[in-house]
Parts: C-alpha cells; sequence; structure tokens
C-alpha cells in the first residue's frame, strides 16, 4: 500500500508540475498576443522582422494562450486536489484535442490535392485583389511573410503581380511587393526605386522595408528581384523540414497520450484512495 500511495503521489507532483509549465507557457503566448494588439510598432522592433502577419499572429497568440492555460489549470487543480471530475474534464479535452490533430492529418494526406488547389486559388485571388480591399489585409500581410521568408515573388513567377490592378501605375512602371526585393542583392550601383520614401530606416538604403504595405518599383526579370515563384519555394522548404514537422507532431502526440495516461491513472485509482480514508473514519 506504501508503495502504491508513493506512485500515486509522484504521479500527482509529475502531472501537477508539468501543466504548470505550459499554465506559464500559455500565459507568456498570451501576453505575445496582446502585445501585438496593443503596440505594434515596438514588436516588430524587437523580433526584427519587417514583413509579419501581425493581424494574424495576435489573435493566433492571443487564443493559443488562453487555451493553453485552460487546459493547464484543469491539469493543475485537478492534480494537486484530486478533483476526479477535473481529471476527467482535463483528460477528455486532451483526447478531443489529440483526436482532433489525427483527423487533420488523415484529411491533409488524404485531400492533398484539393488542399493544394485551394490555396494556390487562394493565393491568386489574393494576389489579384491587393491592397484593393481593406479586408483581407491580414492575408496580404501573410503572403507577404511567406514571399519575405521563403525568398519567393508570386505563385508561379513574379509575372503573378501583373494582374493586380492596384499595382499597374502605367504602362512603363511594373510594381512589386517589397517583400519580392531580393535586399541581399542590392547595392549601392543598383539600388530601386521605391514607390514610398518611409520604408527606409535610418541604417541607409540598405536596410529592409518596414512595413509590407510599401511596395517597390522593379523589374521582375532582374536579380533585384525574387525569380522564382513560391510553390516551388513552398515544396522546397516541406521536403527540407520534412522530418522535423513529422518529429515535432509525434512529439506532441506523445506528449498529449503521456498527459492522458497519467490523468486517467490518478483517476481511475484515487477510488482505492477514497476507500481507505473511509474505513479509517
Amino acid at each position: 500500500m506504501a508503495a502504491q500511495d508513493s506512485c500515486l503521489s509522484l504521479i500527482k507532483y509529475l502531472l501537477f508540475v508539468f501543466n504548470l509549465f505550459f499554465f506559464v507557457l500559455g500565459s507568456l503566448i498570451f501576453c505575445f498576443g496582446i502585445w501585438i494588439l496593443v503596440d505594434k510598432t515596438s514588436f516588430v522592433s524587437f523580433v526584427g522582422l519587417s514583413f509579419m502577419p501581425l493581424q494574424i499572429w495576435s489573435k493566433a497568440l492571443a487564443v493559443s494562450g488562453v487555451l493553453t492555460m485552460g487546459l493547464a489549470l484543469l491539469g493543475c487543480v485537478g492534480a494537486l486536489k484530486e478533483l476526479r471530475c477535473l481529471l476527467g474534464l482535463y483528460f477528455g479535452m486532451l483526447l478531443l484535442l489529440f483526436v482532433t490533430q489525427i483527423t487533420l492529418g488523415i484529411l491533409i494526406s488524404t485531400q492533398k490535392t484539393l488542399l493544394e488547389r485551394k490555396v494556390k486559388d487562394f493565393v491568386l485571388e489574393t494576389i489579384q485583389n491587393y491592397h484593393s480591399d481593406p479586408e483581407r489585409s491580414a492575408a496580404e500581410e501573410s503572403w507577404d511573410y511567406v514571399q519575405f521568408q521563403l525568398r519567393c515573388c508570386g505563385w508561379h513567377s513574379p509575372q503573378d503581380w501583373s494582374r493586380a490592378p492596384s499595382l499597374s501605375n502605367n504602362a512603363s512602371e511594373f510594381r512589386l511587393p517589397c517583400s519580392c526585393n531580393n535586399w541581399s542583392a542590392t547595392n549601392d550601383s543598383a539600388i530601386p526605386d521605391m514607390a514610398s520614401l518611409s520604408q527606409f530606416s535610418r541604417g541607409g538604403p540598405l536596410a529592409r522595408p518596414r512595413h509590407s504595405a510599401d511596395l517597390c518599383a522593379s523589374d521582375p526579370k532582374t536579380r533585384l528581384t525574387y525569380g522564382e515563384g513560391c510553390a516551388r519555394s513552398l515544396q522546397k522548404w516541406l521536403h527540407n523540414n520534412l522530418i522535423s514537422i513529422v518529429g515535432i507532431c509525434l512529439g506532441v502526440g506523445l506528449l498529449e497520450l503521456s498527459f492522458m495516461t497519467l490523468s486517467i491513472f490518478l483517476c481511475r485509482n484515487l477510488d482505492h484512495v477514497y476507500d481507505r480514508l473511509a474505513r479509517y473514519r
């Protein structure tokens, strides 16, 4: 009996400590989301990224932080106070999350062609309506971030941006989002004409633009513009990072399974503890 009590105590405090860690982590994630909502400028300066989908990140971080905090709080209180109802609810939410992730993985693997077509249509629609629909600003920021990080331009090629009426102010000039510009190839003798002087930082003309909304007058045939489309760049990125992605997914899944096992084991064995306490009364 003493060994069983020691085992239950170990599981209880182990579950408490792990969930306390995730509660603190969820609090930090939530604070980052609120920080972006309150003061975007200081956050951009802190992370050092010029192109970033702040509108989407702020909401995603805030919601993820609240969910993580709520789930971790259930685990902490349920384990520490030995409350079967909270432990059962904690197990049920983890099980729902695990089944949802498995379902999404199956859908992505079986509906790969349909998903690629949906993504392609969404990206091309975003390019065509660039700077023409204020409600699509979040999608535009996200696509600028993808182009900037993957060093690509357009979906198939930079010519995709010729579909955007808002980027063509006359027949002789072809403008692109500054996220398409290859800033590593820029030098003093070949500086692209910028549509807005506000995008230059005090560091000089070699600095990256601060806002994804800035446009650059550029020629897609020159080396100052990324010549590869993002469809191919995305395929390369997924191929190069496939092992890391699978490893992270497996790690998260095993972590969830471990928490579910500990919580249901503790929940089921609390009956024996309560029965022994009742006999001593």
